[in-house]
Order: C-alpha cells, then sequence, then structure tokens
C-alpha cells in the first residue's frame, strides 16, 4: 500500500508504479534476514520481535514468541528467569550494549548457551521503551572471534610470510615477515604486479596462483626458488609455500576472492641438504672409481678411469698434462706440459690416452695450468659475460675446447714432486667453480698423480 492511500486520500497507483512496502514489511524482511538471532521486549518485559534466526536455534515460532512475558517457563527456566531477565531489562537504565552470556531453553527442551547484546530502545521523548536482544550460540561466536584473533595473529606477528592475493595475482594484504621478505614496505607492495617484486620465478608463483583459484589448495606445500632485489643486489631463496583459496561466506555460490599465500623461508636448509647430497654423491664417485682403477693393469689407465668418474656431474670436459722431462731434476727454464689425455671434443665417451709423441702443449704465459704449476694450488678461470664468439676465442687461445667457459686447474702431487695438471671445464650451460669444487678437484688430482707416478716406475 502506497503512503499516500494510507493517508487517507483515494489517489489510486498508477499502471507502471510499483507498490512500496511499508515500514512494517520492511522491519519484518530485515529482522528476518539478519544472520543473528534477535529478539525484541517493551517496557514490560513483552516479547515484540521474533526473528527466523532466534527460530532455527531456540525452535519456538514467532507466532509462539511474540505477546509472551519474558522467557519464563518456556525459553528459560523458571528457578533462572528472573536473573536472565533482570540482566537483560537492566540495559534499559545502561548506557550503550550489555553482553551476557546465559542458558536458555529449546522448544524440544534442550539447553543452548547463548551470548547476548542488549540496548535500549527509546521512544520519540527519548525515554526507555524497551529492550533490544541480539544472541548467538557460544561456540558459533567464539568460533568468529577465534577466526578474528587468527586473522590479526597472522598478520602482524606471524613468524612465516602471509600474503593474501586478489584474483587478478596482485597482493592485497601483506604482513610484515613478507614484505621484509621481498625486501620492500607493506603498503607499497599491495596491489602491484609479482614481477615487480621478484626478479625471478615469478612464472612458477603465478601458475601455483592461477592453479589455486581454478582447482583449489593443493595436498602439500610447494618449494620455490625466487630471486628477491635487494639494496645488494639480487638473491636467491627458496620458499616453502602453502596455498589455500579464498571464497566469499556471504555468497549462495563459492566466489573466489583470492589465495592465500603463507610461506617461510627455507633457502639455508635446502641449500645445507644440497651440499650433504653432493657431499654423497662425490665420495660414492671417489670410492667406485678407487675400486675400479684398481683392477687396472695399466696404471695410466686407472688414471684416465679416475678422471671418467669425476666428471660425472662436475664437468663437461677435462684434460690430463704431464710435466715434460724427469719431475725429479731441476730446470731453470719454463715449464712444458704435454697432454696425457682427455675427454673427447665431440660426441661424449671415456677418456682417451694421448701424447704419445711427447710434443708440448701451446701453453702461452699466464695460462691457468702453468699457474697452477708454478703456485703448487689449484686455479679459477672463467671467460666472464662476453658474446659467444669471444667466448669460443678465449677457449681456443688456451688449447681448451670451444664450448669451454669455466676451468679448474689442480696441481698432479706424489712422493714431493709436481708431475703435471689435471683441467676441469664447464660450458655456459654451468655455474663457475666454487671453493668446494676445487677440493673436489684436488682429491681427484692426489689419485690422478699416484696413478701417473706408478705408470712411470712401471716403464722405468
Amino acid at each position: 500500500m502506497s503512503a499516500s492511500r494510507r493517508s487517507g486520500t483515494t489517489d489510486e497507483l498508477g499502471p507502471n508504479e510499483p507498490e512500496q512496502p511499508d515500514g512494517a514489511d520492511l522491519l519484518a524482511a530485515l529482522l528476518d534476514g539478519m544472520d543473528a538471532a534477535l529478539c525484541a521486549f517493551d517496557a514490560d518485559g513483552v516479547v515484540t520481535h521474533w526473528n527466523r534466526e532466534a527460530e532455527r536455534i531456540l525452535g519456538w515460532t514467532a507466532a509462539e514468541a511474540v505477546g509472551r512475558q519474558g522467557f519464563a517457563g518456556w525459553a528459560v527456566r523458571s528457578a533462572d528467569a528472573q536473573e536472565v531477565e533482570g540482566r537483560l531489562l537492566s540495559a534499559m537504565r545502561a548506557p550503550g550494549r550489555q553482553v551476557h552470556e546465559f542458558a536458555l531453553l529449546t522448544k524440544d527442551g534442550g539447553r543452548v548457551l547463548v551470548r547476548t547484546q542488549s540496548a535500549a530502545v527509546r521512544g520519540p521523548d527519548g525515554k526507555p521503551a524497551g529492550v533490544y536482544c541480539a544472541f548467538s550460540e557460544v561456540h558459533a561466536q567464539i568460533d568468529l572471534e577465534r577466526s578474528i584473533a587468527l586473522s590479526e595473529a597472522l598478520f602482524e606477528d606471524a613468524s612465516w610470510g602471509v600474503v593474501l592475493v586478489d584474483a587478478d595475482l596482485r597482493p592485497a594484504v601483506v604482513n610484515a615477515h613478507a614484505a621484509r621478505a621481498l625486501g620492500i614496505g607493506r603498503t607499497s607492495v599491495l596491489g602491484r604486479p609479482l614481477g615487480e617484486l621478484l626478479a625471478q620465478g615469478v612464472e612458477e608463483l603465478e601458475s601455483a596462483l592461477t592453479h589455486v583459484l581454478a582447482e583449489g589448495a593443493p595436498p602439500a606445500p610447494a618449494e620455490i626458488w625466487v630471486s628477491v632485489r635487494t639494496s645488494e643486489g639480487e638473491q636467491r631463496r627458496c620458499w616453502r609455500c602453502g596455498f589455500v583459496r579464498l571464497a566469499s561466506p556471504l555468497a549462495e555460490e563459492p566466489v573466489p576472492l583470492g589465495v592465500g599465500w603463507l610461506f617461510n623461508d627455507v633457502t639455508e636448509s635446502k641449500q645445507a641438504e644440497q651440499e650433504a647430497a653432493l657431499l654423497r654423491f662425490r665420495t660414492n664417485q671417489l670410492h667406485r672409481a678407487a675400486r675400479a682403477a684398481a683392477e687396472c693393469e695399466d696404471p695410466s689407465e686407472a688414471a684416465t678411469i679416475h678422471l671418467d668418474f669425476a666428471l660425472a656431474g662436475f664437468a663437461d670436459h677435462a684434460l690430463i698434462d704431464r710435466v715434460a722431462g724427469d719431475p725429479a731434476a731441476e730446470s731453470e727454464g719454463p715449464v712444458r706440459l704435454v697432454r696425457v689425455a682427455g675427454t673427447p671434443s665431440g660426441a661424449p665417451g671415456p677418456s682417451l690416452l694421448t701424447g704419445q709423441a711427447g710434443l708440448p702443449v701451446r701453453y702461452a704465459e699466464g695460462h691457468p695450468a702453468l699457474q697452477c704449476v708454478d703456485r703448487t694450488g689449484a686455479v679459477r678461470a672463467s671467460v666472464g659475460a662476453v658474446p659467444p664468439d669471444k667466448a669460443r676465442e678465449w677457449a681456443l687461445a688456451r688449447q681448451w675446447p670451444g664450448d669451454a667457459v669455466h676451468a679448474l686447474c689442480a696441481v698432479l702431487r706424489s712422493r714431493g714432486r709436481t708431475l703435471g695438471v689435471v683441467t676441469f671445464l664447464r660450458g655456459a650451460g654451468r655455474s663457475p667453480f666454487e671453493r668446494s669444487d676445487a677440493v673436489y678437484a684436488e682429491d681427484v688430482a692426489v689419485r690422478i698423480a699416484s696413478a701417473l707416478d706408478l705408470a712411470a716406475v712401471v716403464r722405468r
């Protein structure tokens, strides 16, 4: 009924004029649509309103509840009725809202512990005209409070990174730990593409987030390697990541709001695991090489056996050069090296014995192999960041295969004498040699030197 008809006029509604709901209909719709149970009392304690959520919790319908005097005898035990009603109606005389917890009775005789919020309803003259009371089951309220507390704790005090990513894969909320891990402020990161925050690993991370939006959370955490931009340059980090899809609890059908991304930095533990695995593998290779070399009748062949086992997972090419002449004799001239063995320069295969003619290799002054002999220690060399043609010229000028860009030379020592040099070479697809690689190369060099020394004794 329109407002004009309620006022007593005779104006009729036009054909295109929708009928407007009156205040009572609107109020009833609002009350029944609330997620919380709600009832109201007038100044005498008579129930005036009762919504559907209250009916769901207690089982009493609005027709059964409205008009009753208080809760005594139906929604509250008679022994507790006076105390409960007194606490509820005291809100008319108190400022603000009052929060209480007590037990109510359901229609089937059960008891429900509820938490109530009550406040005075004032009339046009400003005097209390009644009380409204919103209540919910205590466990549901506690669950809500726990969820809110957990959310606040995650974004303030969590010891791992927490990022809420929206459906466009842009950070919407970031906690302090995640901001520190990304090397940027908490507000500066919001709304920016992930590609602006990470130097490497963006594709893998975005693929994981897209999968979670489409399929849901993965069954286990994922480890993702990324590179983070810092003031000292890019740093490579390993993050153990967990993902959960976020959906709106207010929609009838799940509507994805984004992804909750939780991560923890496990770089140090992953590097320790990798180093331990590498050490086990290399120790096993040395053991297998020693057993295989022990079955060789020719000590020179035993030297190539050690070289082949050392190459696995370590280098792409390897060369053995021995000092020309008698290592025990003192020589005043420059050191000359003769190629003894090397890996094939074309297709992969076992190392080949060479150097029967005894011709020295044309190493220029300052060559890493000659430096290794002079220093009696390992020498590392790399071509650096140069075009491929320049890298090839660098390798060929040092008498190495054209695809070599990293080199590691280890001296061959036996019985207090320098017998030669073993050189390990890596291509562009591998990282430069590190100090730990030099230690392994020196272990291999000791075994090769012993085999070459034995071969010289056998020949004499």
